[in-house]
């Protein structure tokens, strides 16, 4: 927490917008079908919108003004208006953080992508429990379509 922090507190300074991304599912999951692998394997009232589990963890809170988007499948975009929210904001280039690399950032890039975004993700602030899978990521997938930085290098280029 405290390199996504760091990264963060980067971007603010540097006039760059931040935007987070949560999970959170309707009452009773109606956006996960039944042929959903993962989403059927969660147990009931996980990642639903009164789930404490999806709040924004204090080390990092939104500032007033700052965007917070709902998604409602693994990939940032998919099921939200994180499409609308940066294309209006003339957004071309995101930075992306966040848990699990194997899951929501994999996903996530690629649409992204696919999107035509620029891209940078910083490797120390993603994590996956499974640390030969984020390696693999983090050092062999990612670089083919987005540059691949620490917090720290990241940081020294926004100001």
């Amino acid at each position: 927490m405290p390199r996504v922090s760091r990264a963060i507190d980067a971007a603010r300074g540097a006039g760059i917008p931040v935007v987070y991304v949560v999970i959170g599912f309707r009452s009773g999951r109606p956006e996960a079908s039944a042929r959903n692998k993962v989403f059927t394997t969660l147990p009931p009232g996980l990642y639903t919108e009164d789930d404490p589990k999806i709040a924004i963890h204090d080390g990092v809170t939104p500032r007033p003004g700052e965007v917070v988007v709902t998604k409602r499948r693994v990939s940032a975009f998919a099921g939200s208006d994180l499409d609308v929210v940066l294309r209006s904001g003339d957004i071309t280039h995101l930075v992306l953080t966040g848990v699990a690399t194997s899951g929501v950032v994999l996903s996530t890039l690629r649409q992204a992508s696919d999107l035509d975004f620029r891209l940078t993700v910083l490797s120390d602030a993603c994590y996956d429990p499974d640390p030969e899978i984020h390696r693999l990521l983090i050092e062999k997938v990612f670089p083919s379509q987005a540059e691949v930085t620490t917090v720290g290098e990241w940081a020294k280029t926004t100001g």
